[in-house]
């Protein structure tokens, strides 16, 4: 058995998924991109910036699961140029100060809304 998990914290879904799912003591997010989902508006001008807004948007997503970014035990990126990677750790290392989750990311040629980078995470029910 499953839960969506649908919240207006979070860009709501571009397409025919939901933002999450509950099962067990687990939360599994859909990619996320940078959408302000205060505005409908995409931030793309910095990618510090970017990034950010991606991880809140995870954040929201995890949270209205019953998680959190502290909880995340995997993510996985998608990047339109790798040689963003070392910023891309910079902003990780803000929002993950603490025991990172694993991570991969890999180099795609697109990604929605022609945005640089899309996010899902993987996340524990916090208790």
């Amino acid at each position: 058995m499953h839960k969506t998990i649908q919240t207006e914290n979070s860009p709501q879904a571009i397409g025919v998924y939901s933002q999450g799912i509950i099962t067990g003591q687990m939360v599994f997010t859909s990619g996320q991109i940078a959408i302000d989902p205060a505005t409908g508006n995409i931030v793309v001008d910095d990618f510090r910036d970017e990034v950010r807004q991606v991880l809140k948007n995870l954040s929201a997503v995890l949270e209205a699961g019953g998680s959190a970014l502290d909880h995340v035990v995997k993510c996985t990126v998608f990047m339109k140029d790798l040689g963003q990677f070392s910023t891309l750790n910079e902003v990780f290392g803000e929002f993950f100060p603490h025991d990172p989750p694993a991570r991969s990311a890999v180099e795609v040629c697109a990604l929605p809304k022609n945005v640089n980078v899309e996010i899902e995470a993987i996340g524990m029910i916090i208790d």
